[in-house]
């Protein structure tokens, strides 16, 4: 990567991990072959590992399930080859179900004439196929590593100050840093969190049987638990409950774990051979007060964190960068500043509202699956059945899922 810092850039980007790398390729793209190419450049403390393609590395312990409206986005910028090139699992069908009273939906991308889901695909392949693409646009740079030490104002923009006492001006700096984001703590912008009383365990596994094209999730009390297929024999689990109950499963044997797992799953899955990895994190949801402060935007975990029980997080960022690109990229055309407060608050009331609807969704959805009188537990089970036999419904959920309603960007449609 660009080692070097140019002093004037339209805009700079905090972050270069997925939905920091979406938004710089989405800006760079956009304006490649205008007269005068939106100059952007990306702070990133720290690159991933690289993944050649035809190497086939061990697998990441994080993984995401992109939506069509992200692969559409990803297709845009060019980048999505970059992933197919390397790894990633495509899903048909999806199948959700309450383990207490036995409710159930199964969703499959066939009942609404699409050919898939989404994909299974390894965050670090997200972000090198990202990187990839931007090395290649000449109106980019990239800086790595860099750490943000502070930024100031000027008469023309803003100043940034790295850890190394390098300096980047710029227009507009952009929050992309994740949920612990400097940017935004420099803003002053405040967030409402709340710390769920749960940790997620991640683990890669090999099973006997190849895998197959659908996603399992169970909920039952504690939280829920998901089987994600990766591709040939292997898989992805997410299993949430109380830190204690995480901290046990890490501690066990691989085969007392591989027994905890085979109880959990549905036996078509077949057995669990290996498992090559066990890491957990604790969940929170969070949303900023604001999107946007003085020549100061945010997007994906700096602005907000979601439950990750429908896997969500990241499309939702992907969405914000995909958003504020197309805001900045119109108002570039109009020869406007990227930093006056009227173009940034068109990205604010597009996606504040939206995201908060998200947010409150899967809240929802958490709140309605915990610990419940069996009355609530039978009424909670019939709404899964109902949603399974009234197809507007459940085409509508597998719409929204797929991030193919609402107003979404020019390029994450398809």
């Amino acid at each position: 990567m660009n080692d070097s810092i140019n002093a004037q850039y339209d805009v700079a980007i905090v972050g270069g991990g997925m939905v920091g790398s979406m938004l710089c390729a989405a800006l760079a793209t956009s304006s490649q072959h205008a007269n005068t190419p939106l100059r952007v450049c990306v702070l990133e403390n720290k690159l991933p590992p690289p993944f050649e393609p035809g190497t086939d590395p061990e697998y990441d312990l994080r993984v995401s399930a992109l939506s069509v409206a992200s692969q559409n986005m990803l297709e845009h910028v060019g980048a999505w080859n970059g992933i197919a090139t390397r790894r990633c699992c495509e899903y048909k069908r999806l199948s959700v179900w309450d383990n207490e009273q036995g409710g159930r939906t199964d969703f499959n991308a066939a009942d609404i004439q699409a050919s898939h889901l989404g994909h299974i695909v390894e965050n670090r392949v997200i972000q090198l196929a990202l990187l990839e693409r931007i090395a290649k646009l000449d109106n980019v740079t990239v800086v790595s590593p860099a750490k943000l030490s502070r930024y100031r104002y000027t008469q023309s923009g803003i100043e940034l100050t790295l850890d190394n006492n390098a300096t980047v001006q710029a227009q507009l700096v952009v929050g992309a840093d994740g949920a612990n984001s400097t940017v935004r703590q420099q803003a002053g912008i405040t967030m409402d969190k709340k710390n769920y009383p749960q940790h997620a365990l991640v683990a890669s596994v090999a099973t006997q049987l190849p895998q197959q094209d659908i996603t399992w999730q169970r909920f039952v009390p504690a939280g829920p638990q998901a089987f994600l297929p990766l591709c040939d024999q292997r898989a992805s689990i997410v299993w949430y409950d109380t830190a204690e109950q995480i901290d046990a499963l890490k501690a066990l044997s691989e085969a007392d774990f591989i027994d905890r797992l085979q109880a959990a799953f549905p036996t078509e899955l077949g057995l669990v051979n290996e498992v090559y990895g066990r890491a957990s994190f604790p969940i929170a949801k969070a949303h900023a007060s604001s999107y946007v402060a003085n020549r100061v935007a945010l997007v994906g975990d700096a602005a907000h964190t979601v439950h990750p029980l429908a896997g969500q997080g990241v499309n939702i960022g992907l969405l914000d960068a995909a958003a504020l690109a197309q805001v900045l990229s119109n108002a570039h055309a109009q020869q406007r500043d990227l930093g006056d407060q009227k173009i940034l608050r068109r990205y604010q009331r597009w996606r504040y509202t939206e995201n908060q609807i998200m947010i409150s969704a899967l809240d929802s959805i958490y709140e309605a699956f915990k610990p419940r009188p069996p009355l609530v537990q039978k009424a909670r089970s019939a709404s899964l059945n109902l949603v399974e036999q009234i197809t507007p419904i459940k085409h509508r959920v597998m719409k929204h899922a797929m991030g193919l309603s609402g107003d979404i960007p020019v390029i994450a449609q398809s």
